[in-house]
């Protein structure tokens, strides 16, 4: 059985680029959302004109749901914050002759008003519903899963920070305002804990440096003892469980939207 620093080290060797999470079997589980959101894609994004995933990551998930259209869009793009995934989601989206952005997730996006048939998210850190208005036709779709920084495995962050307060912004009232304020239409929303189980140190470690905004400023060196802790927790319980929270939307730009909901 390897040891806590053997352990350590495995997690911190990882790379952490794009969102593979494929090293994850055997160290650990997720239980995954009931609606299948990428499944959910390919025939929003079959025969459209122009579609765009925003913060894309490595463009994975993107690409996989490309590859599964009946009829490719003529045009796809995406946007990316996080320098070492740009070349990633380039490569991942070649066959399709997608266009990736830098672009900071509080920024707006560099796009026309009225361009894309679809928009699409998965995981943003940050979603500006007005933009995203801004940039959909009339009739065109925005779909994102949700996911919150301080409620999805709140039980390993509060491990490693103690108690939080609750965010304010976490709930599906903040979601259904801003999609309300953007002039969109909401055609689904759903909500959904899941299961997380680490099975051991390694995966905690790995998913801390690859998931950051789970505990902010998190290093090997810094949070070391708390690591032992959680590493002898596990080896006397088996695993330690946290759970992920999430929330699918799926919202319309009306064909009559008015100029002042997106301004």
């Amino acid at each position: 059985m390897a040891t806590f620093d053997e352990l350590l080290r495995e997690g911190e060797a990882v790379p952490v680029e794009g969102w593979d999470f494929s090293w994850f079997e055997g160290h650990a589980t997720e239980e995954r959302p009931p609606w299948g959101y990428w499944r959910r894609l390919p025939a929003l994004y079959s025969g459209t004109a122009a579609v765009l995933d925003v913060q894309t990551g490595g463009g994975e998930v993107f690409a996989q749901a490309l590859a599964a259209t009946a009829r490719a869009p003529r045009f796809v793009a995406a946007t990316e914050s996080w320098r070492p995934n740009l070349e990633l989601a380039e490569r991942a989206l070649a066959p399709w002759s997608g266009g990736v952005v830098h672009v900071a997730d509080d920024a707006g996006l560099p796009f026309a008003d009225d361009f894309f048939d679809v928009v699409s998210s998965r995981h943003p850190n940050v979603t500006l519903w007005r933009e995203i208005a801004r940039v959909l036709r009339p009739g065109g779709t925005f779909i994102t899963q949700q996911v919150s920084p301080l409620a999805t495995n709140r039980e390993l962050y509060e491990f490693f920070l103690g108690p939080q307060p609750q965010e304010p912004s976490e709930g599906l009232v903040t979601i259904r305002s801003g999609v309300a304020d953007a002039g969109l239409e909401l055609l689904d929303l759903q909500y959904a804990e899941t299961r997380v189980e680490f099975f051991d140190i390694a995966a905690v470690v790995y998913f801390l440096r690859k998931v950051l905004w789970t505990v902010p400023g998190f290093t090997v060196t810094r949070h070391r003892d708390r690591l032992r802790e959680l590493h002898t927790l596990i080896e006397r319980r088996g695993s330690f469980v946290s759970y992920s929270r999430h929330a699918l939307v799926v919202a319309r730009k009306s064909s009559s939207i008015t100029e002042g909901a997106t301004t």
